[in-house]
């Protein structure tokens, strides 16, 4: 596939996950929360997990922003839920090195969608607005080991 195909189809991935989130709504039961923001876009969101025996039972996101950080929210919750504590954090290690432009291992773990995202590294002043979903869920997984 050329890379011009390639470019329209993740960017066709990242407006369907924008138009039509995924995980876009408040948790009922009990979860940990995360709010974050990132001033330079406008974005915000507030992150919630259900976490049950170390495994993330489900993960939901509300907020506003631009393109690029609520389709990441969604690309995200889809695939870190159903892993446990310990893998969501190595996804968002990894989705971190893709964000830098590193070549990472995508046999490891099933990231769907997430790889359209990789030509965000291409806009050095996007990647905040990618990466934001990913941090506060890295924030709330390490304040809870913390507080466990």
């Amino acid at each position: 596939m050329s890379s011009h195909n390639l470019d329209t189809l993740y960017r066709q991935v990242i407006m369907d996950h924008y138009k039509n989130p995924r995980n876009k709504g408040d948790l009922e039961e009990e979860t940990l929360h995360v709010n974050m923001n990132n001033p330079t876009c406008g974005d915000r969101i507030q992150l919630q997990l259900k976490v049950e025996e170390e495994k993330i039972a489900d993960a939901r996101f509300v907020g506003e922003g631009c393109s690029i950080s609520l389709s990441s929210a969604s690309m995200m919750t889809e695939a870190v839920k159903g892993h446990t504590v310990e893998e969501a954090l190595d996804m968002a290690q990894m989705f971190s090195q893709l964000m830098q432009g590193e070549e990472i291992d995508d046999t490891k773990y099933d990231l769907g969608d997430i790889e359209a995202l990789q030509g965000v590294t291409k806009f050095p002043a996007r990647i905040k607005c990618a990466t934001l979903a990913w941090k506060a869920m890295e924030k709330g997984l390490v304040e809870e080991e913390n507080h466990s």
